[in-house]
């Protein structure tokens, strides 16, 4: 996307369909379906329980119709590019997660058109927990489980939560936390896993010069869900440069901060205070798309797509 076309970012395909997506009483995923449809990707659902996931693969890629049928990619190392398309009741959604979602769409498209193929992009359903919720109840503990039993426990799984406003990428350190010191051999194994993905990411960065990049720990998303379903991923987020440079702070002032990330109390805590602003709109009608800032839309985009490259 140029420069001189910020303005007008939500009138290009796909981002054309992005303000009925976000509209209050819309069913987000007959809309996902129908943007999907229009721009003639190769798509099929996966329903687990009351939740339903959306795969876009290659062209070339044979969709699994009969049970029994080979899943794509079984056995090899595919890049897995996630965004949740569920939003909190009452919130717009805009940036959380709307936006990675029809960043996802504009990249499957640039992908195809690069003849390039080892990819699979997944919408997921069911990444916001209710209170009490246990990270079990997430869609993507379940769908991980069938992951790993349709072959794909090589694949490199990338998500993207919240990438629609500032120009500094968070790299995601919160399952580093929850793993631990632990000499368990299956951690051990997701440790090494999660370590080789966070060096692709931090490789990437280095090889596109980006200057603004934190590694740090982020409230939770899918990364959580699919790690108890025994899979490494890595998440990646957006913040202004000015709120993860304060971010940054806080976390060496309070070392126990992200604790409260994992258990969830961030949400109700008097410390909540000591997120970065863009966080804390989240989940909540303030979460629109005029705090969006499509200016950086291209540096994530190119982003993304250099991690298969």
């Amino acid at each position: 996307m140029k420069q001189n076309e910020n303005a007008d970012w939500n009138k290009h395909s796909p981002y054309d369909r992005f303000a009925y997506f976000i509209a209050s009483k819309v069913d987000r995923y007959k809309t996902l379906l129908t943007t999907i449809e229009k721009l003639s990707l190769n798509s099929f659902v996966i329903s687990i329980g009351d939740n339903r996931h959306i795969f876009i693969l290659p062209p070339d890629k044979k969709l699994p119709r009969l049970k029994g049928d080979l899943f794509p990619f079984a056995g090899e190392s595919p890049y897995i590019f996630v965004a949740h398309y569920d939003r909190v009741a009452g919130s717009p959604g805009a940036n959380d997660n709307s936006i990675a979602v029809f960043h996802l769409l504009n990249i499957a498209n640039t992908l195809i058109k690069r003849g390039i193929s080892q990819w699979i992009i997944l919408f997921t359903d069911k990444e916001e927990l209710k209170a009490g919720e246990s990270f079990e109840k997430q869609g993507s503990f379940a769908l991980g489980q069938k992951l790993k039993s349709w072959g794909l426990e090589k694949a490199k799984i990338f998500n993207f939560d919240s990438c629609g406003t500032g120009d500094t990428f968070i790299i995601s350190t919160i399952t580093d936390i929850i793993l631990g010191d632990s000499d368990n051999p299956n951690i051990t194994k997701l440790k090494d896993n999660i370590r080789l993905l966070r060096n692709h990411v931090l490789e990437t960065a280095h090889n596109l010069r980006l200057e603004k990049v934190l590694l740090a720990p982020i409230p939770v998303c899918d990364d959580i869900g699919f790690l108890r379903a025994g899979l490494a991923s890595q998440t990646i987020t957006m913040l202004p440069n000015a709120e993860a440079l304060q971010y940054g702070e806080i976390l060496r002032k309070y070392p126990e901060f992200s604790k409260l990330l994992i258990s969830g109390e961030i949400k109700t805590s008097p410390e909540r205070r000591h997120l970065p602003t863009t966080w804390r709109n989240l989940n909540t009608p303030a979460d629109t798309p005029d705090r969006l800032t499509p200016q950086y839309f291209e540096q994530i985009i190119n982003y993304i797509i250099a991690l298969i490259q």
